[in-house]
């Protein structure tokens, strides 16, 4: 089997992976610098999973192992995500269509141009006007490498107009921008966040249950996003 594929598709978080993992019973599991990683064949596509860690540093390093071992024409990432209570529903699906990385503080110059150099806008542009694999929400996401702190949602609503956050988006869609590498997130709300707290905080075992429904629910629809997931050619 040739090591070159057509698409990637990078997991994150560990629990993530492991949900994963038993609905592809047949596959080879390998090891690479950065986790386990199998290939298989969807949608007639060679198709290269790649567990890159969860974290911007894992994540952006790992997107780019992925690029220059694989050659992907095209980028996957599917996960979890934190939703803001009141605002995104528990379960409800993201389709990115930005990326802003929220946890820069740059005190020297303008903080603004320092958030924009790494928020990514990402092309939908090949979004079929019919219906999508999966209900889902465009919209933007918030990464930073922590845990929502529900001091700070008043102020990310306000300034970013946030309904969610995760830990590694931000990065993988940084990354796979600056190699023009056509990139497609999506993440489901697996706990809400309030002005307190959140169900899975203190509970790694919730989270842990969530990815179960969450990850078999993606590999399901994962052959027709491949399917559709054609950007056009520049």
């Amino acid at each position: 089997m040739t090591d070159k594929a057509d698409l990637c598709v990078l997991i994150s978080a560990g629990a993530e992976w492991r949900a994963l993992l038993p609905h592809y019973p047949a596959i080879k599991v390998e090891r690479s610098h950065y986790g386990e990683c199998f290939q298989t064949t969807i949608a007639n596509q060679r198709v290269r999973f790649l567990h890159g860690g969860w974290g911007k540093i894992a994540a952006a390093s790992s997107t780019q192992y992925a690029i220059d071992r694989w050659k992907p024409k095209r980028i996957i990432n599917i996960g979890t995500c934190g939703g803001f209570k009141n605002l995104i529903s528990l379960g409800q699906v993201i389709l990115v269509k930005k990326t802003i990385v929220y946890d820069i503080y740059d005190r020297m110059t303008d903080q603004y141009q320092a958030l924009e150099r790494y928020s990514t806008t990402i092309d939908l542009s090949w979004l079929p006007q019919k219906a999508l694999p999966q209900a889902v929400q465009v919209d933007k996401l918030l990464s930073a490498d922590r845990d929502i702190d529900p001091r700070d949602i008043v102020t990310l609503i306000q300034k970013f107009g946030a309904v969610a956050a995760d830990w590694e988006s931000g990065a993988i869609a940084w990354v796979a921008q600056r190699n023009q590498i056509p990139c497609l997130l999506l993440r489901t709300v697996s706990d809400l966040v309030d002005s307190e707290t959140s169900s899975a905080y203190g509970d790694y075992a919730h989270f842990e249950n969530q990815c179960q429904d969450i990850m078999a629910d993606f590999v399901y629809f994962l052959p027709d996003w491949i399917t559709i997931f054609q950007p056009r050619s520049k």
